[in-house]
């Protein structure tokens, strides 16, 4: 049997007999989206902050006068192996705080010795005679003391940059108030009292510091450090009232405002020739100014100067009990202020959260915010913010503040009322058109942030958020 196989035995195409798809669509309007921005975020703090017209540029925070000095983190350099401290860091130290003289600070400096430790090692004895201060620059320390009933009871975690022992430098019978144990390995540098003396009688200038120093404890204030109203109460008879005022800090701070800046360029042809359905002026505008403003937040908690994660007080900087964020912590880091409106965590952090209370088997409630359901504890807030930096050992930080001026809290700054204002503190000024005919316009915003009082913002430090094993 043979088939036939030449051109004339072959099926020819079914004849069309509509328009294409292919052709239809070359007159068809498709319908596009406006342009889309991965980069934009919740920002729920620039959401939440309360914000205050700031005239001038500035804005002070006067305070009561306080006479607390020193408390703060110390830093060091890494040289291999070997760590030391650097000379003017030294001045985080209460009893150095404000002395400039960098030669004699090297000479202290140069006295602390390198100790290297490992977990489970016990640094310091409760009750034990304390000859020397440890200046902790890599590792976790946990401070045990004992209970009312004899059993040992937590005190507080120390980490990197924290100190212990300050009061031994001046105290010859001074002793160790807490047993100091440590939780990871790690490295301190110690500076014994007697490498200390030998410094300060060689330096007249720290002879007359200390000495001023000495005498600030005879200053009567109150638990927070401020100058003490004098008052009586609950007395009888015709006493004699004592007299008083408030006084107020000499220097107080002001907060500049910052500023964002950028110049966006148009085409006139693509304004002209490509300004529909949509108009492409604009939607560069739009997408311009959410970028200002996630770059405006991130500044509001990393800047320097005016951040909230390098302006919290160091009192107010609390480290985590086991490294995981714990319900434990989030209570303490809660039961430091009053009035706590929210908490600020980065969202793995906040996944963190919620396997700590899946592990301990807690289901707090979500609480609605603008229209959203967010996770809450014990009825505050917990929102994201993908600003907050997470560092290469995968930890981080959750923040914990009040907000507004009428409850010394934290709140924003800006300045309304600006020449071609697109939005409040945001403004577009048309520069002209150049001679490659391109549009400028410049878009600002200007903006800070001011802590009221230093209880109005805490830290919860070096929160591990990667997950358990096993």
């Amino acid at each position: 049997m043979t088939v036939e196989t030449g051109p004339e035995a072959q099926v020819a195409p079914p004849r069309q007999s509509s328009l294409s798809t292919a052709a239809a669509r070359n007159l068809a309007t498709t319908t596009k989206s406006t342009p889309q921005m991965q980069e934009i975020s919740s920002r729920w703090l620039l959401r939440m902050l309360p914000w205050v017209k700031t005239k001038g540029g500035a804005y002070r925070v006067n305070r009561r006068l306080s006479y607390t000095v020193g408390d703060g983190r110390i830093e060091f350099v890494q040289d291999g192996p070997r760590v030391r401290v650097i000379p003017q860091e030294l001045g985080e130290l209460a009893l150095l705080r404000g002395f400039e003289d960098v030669e004699v600070l090297t000479a202290i400096a140069d006295r602390c010795v390198q100790r290297d430790f490992r977990p489970g090692e016990v640094l310091t004895e409760r009750g034990a005679p304390a000859e020397q201060i440890h200046l902790i620059a890599h590792g976790r320390i946990n401070q045990t003391s004992v209970g009312k009933y004899g059993d040992e009871v937590a005190v507080s975690v120390l980490a990197d940059g924290d100190h212990l022992g300050e009061n031994a430098l001046l105290d010859a019978d001074a002793r160790w108030d807490y047993t100091a144990t440590a939780e990871t390995s790690g490295t301190l540098l110690t500076l014994s009292r007697a490498d200390f003396a030998s410094v300060v009688s060689a330096a007249p200038g720290l002879q007359a510091h200390l000495h001023g120093f000495s005498s600030l404890p005879l200053q009567r204030q109150n638990r927070h450090g401020e100058a003490e109203i004098a008052m009586s109460a609950g007395h009888t008879g015709e006493v004699t009232l004592p007299g008083a005022f408030v006084d107020y800090e000499l220097k107080p701070r002001e907060y500049e405002l910052s500023v964002a800046q950028t110049v966006l360029k148009v085409h006139t042809r693509v304004a002209d020739l490509y300004n529909g359905p949509m108009n492409q002026t604009e939607e560069q505008l739009r997408l311009t100014i959410e970028a200002l403003r996630e770059r405006q937040e991130h500044e509001l908690i990393n800047h320097p100067e005016f951040g909230l994660l390098h302006n919290a007080d160091f009192k107010q900087r609390i480290q985590t009990h086991s490294g995981p964020p714990t319900p434990d912590d989030l209570d303490e880091l809660l039961t430091r202020r009053r009035g706590t409106r929210l908490f600020l965590a980065h969202p793995r952090t906040i996944a963190a959260i919620g396997r700590e209370w899946n592990h301990c088997g807690i289901y707090p409630e979500t609480v609605e915010l603008d229209g959203h359901q967010v996770p809450s504890w014990r009825g505050v807030p917990i929102l994201p913010c993908n600003k907050i930096p997470i560092s290469k050992e995968n930890t981080s930080s959750i923040l914990a503040m009040r907000l507004g001026e009428d409850n010394q809290g934290v709140i924003g700054l800006r300045q309304t009322g600006l020449p071609e204002e697109y939005e409040p503190g945001l403004s577009v000024r048309f520069m002209g058109i150049s001679e490659q005919a391109l549009m400028s316009y410049l878009v600002t915003t200007y903006y800070s942030a001011a802590i009221l009082v230093p209880n109005a913002l805490g830290v919860l430090e070096n929160v591990q958020i990667a997950r358990r094993r096993g």
